[in-house]
């Protein structure tokens, strides 16, 4: 039997937070703002992320069956590149392929994703 645990994978759907946060707010803070600003349920296993306004830490709150897992980066140097948005329409769902690449630092506005089949 394989146990998987606090995975991140292109199974879930990912929300961006659209404003900036203060790198300080905890699981509660997270949960209220996504519910109240974003008009999600955070319940529902979907996964947002949170960027500071330096964009060098990012705060990732995921609902795992029975509680909530917060993933948490802080960049050493360098900042996260985030896709263009707009603050007013409130959700700002994400690709996983676009996920992946603000986390591991891929430049997202010089990069052309090819097009695949899709069911």
């Amino acid at each position: 039997m394989t146990v998987t645990m606090f995975s991140l994978n292109e199974s879930l759907v990912y929300y961006l937070y659209p404003r900036y946060i203060t790198t300080g707010k905890g699981i509660e803070c997270l949960y209220e703002l996504i519910r109240s600003q974003m008009g999600a349920n955070p319940l529902n296993g979907d996964v947002y992320l949170f960027f500071n306004k330096k964009r060098d830490q990012v705060k990732i709150l995921h609902w795992d069956t029975d509680g909530f897992i917060l993933y948490q980066k802080r960049l050493e140097s360098g900042t996260f590149e985030l896709p263009r948005f707009k603050p007013d329409e409130g959700l700002c769902k994400l690709q996983w392929e676009t996920f992946f690449m603000i986390i591991r630092g891929i430049p997202l506005r010089s990069t052309r994703l090819r097009r695949r089949f899709k069911i």
